[in-house]
């Protein structure tokens, strides 16, 4: 089906699943002009992005995700990470939606249909986007990351094959990208080759040495790549490096996960978009909470990094925990109350280098 003119606002709505994601395209009057069904996987997620190019300019499209984030987390990521802008429509606005379509019963595309129209009704709705720097620097930090996973890998296989080459040299828990333990295994390989004749197969030697070798070559780009997420750390956002237990890598996390944090319209907001802010679980006079299961996992659990890390290193935090301890909260319940108070720190950083980041280029055009 041909895409609309261009200049016209078209809205896809996505109504996802674990195995499936059915993304319905709607006009800005609301009437369907494109549908498609694709596997949840990042390879499909590419093409399903190539195809709302085809149907529509970059400035005139926004993608309406139903908000149930443990289907639709990679699809999200793959999206920001391609820089299209993004909305989360809660489940009981399509749901009122979905009552007023014509199609009887219940479908995929009548669910993307209707979490389209619920957001063409709902203007408001927060949009996250990623601009040209802080996507970039996301792709840097998915690909520091996905490199030490990989090199995890390798330094398991690498353990067990130094145990059978030699089960006298220990390297310790965390060591094996150490560059001393690196020369050791080393030393130990040519050992073996020296024998006459040899103690160990001479394949097991050189799948040692080619392991040794590939955890050596990824540990200097992974040091790499650290040191370019910190200079462009200290360039977009200095402010959350002044952050107690805050460094380069954690700062990132925070800034790519937010996407925007002028789409949050108060700290609350953010705190509740991060998975720190308390569930009420009660009603009447009597007020309970529970623990927050949603929100963005990322950014969780790099709140949850810098809470610990405080609780080490920083006066403060620990004169905070001893605070709630004494009014009678547990250690779990205190590490969520810093948590929430590290949220609403983080939101103010991150509208400080915010405004800065906006000061700086009006200053360049200006300039121009």
């Amino acid at each position: 089906m041909a895409g609309p003119a261009a200049g016209r606002l078209v809205v896809f709505g996505i109504d996802p699943h674990k195995a499936t994601h059915t993304v319905v395209a709607v006009d800005e009057v609301g009437r369907q002009v494109d549908q498609r069904t694709v596997a949840a996987r990042t390879p499909q997620h590419r093409e399903l992005i190539t195809w709302a190019h085809r149907t529509a300019d970059d400035r005139d499209r926004v993608w309406a995700v139903e908000d149930c984030r443990h289907v639709s987390r990679r699809l999200e990521r793959d999206l920001l990470a391609a820089g299209e802008r993004i909305v989360r429509v809660p489940p009981k606005l399509m749901a009122a939606t979905r009552m007023s379509v014509r199609t009887p019963g219940k479908s995929d595309p009548v669910d993307a249909l209707a979490v389209a129209r619920a957001a063409l009704r709902e203007p408001d709705l927060p949009t996250a986007q990623l601009d040209e720097p802080t996507r970039e620097l996301k792709l840097l930090l998915d690909h520091r990351e996905d490199l030490v996973a990989e090199r995890t890998r390798v330094q398991n296989r690498l353990r067990w094959h130094v145990h059978e080459l030699d089960p006298e040299l220990q390297v310790p828990a965390g060591a094996m990208d150490q560059t001393v333990w690196l020369d050791q295994i080393s030393r130990r390989l040519g050992q073996h080759l020296d024998q006459q004749p040899p103690a160990v197969s001479a394949v097991l030697v050189g799948i040692v040495a080619e392991l040794v070798e590939h955890i050596r070559a990824m540990t200097a780009r992974i040091n790499q790549l650290t040191g370019q997420i910190t200079g462009r750390m200290q360039r977009y956002a200095p402010q959350l490096l002044t952050l107690s237990g805050c460094g380069p890598l954690g700062a990132a996390k925070l800034l790519v996960e937010t996407a925007d944090v002028r789409r949050f319209k108060s700290e609350a907001a953010f705190a509740m978009h991060a998975g720190v802010a308390p569930v009420p679980a009660s009603s009447g006079k009597l007020q309970r909470h529970r623990l927050n299961r949603g929100g963005n996992r990322q950014l969780n659990a790099a709140l949850h990094r810098i809470a610990i890390t405080q609780l080490r290193i920083s006066p403060q935090a620990q004169a905070f925990r001893q605070r709630r301890l004494s009014a009678g909260s547990t250690r779990t319940e205190a590490l969520r109350a810093l948590k929430r108070q590290l949220a609403r720190r983080v939101f103010r950083l991150l509208h400080d280098a915010q405004q800065a980041h906006h000061h700086h280029h009006e200053h360049e055009h200006a300039a121009a």
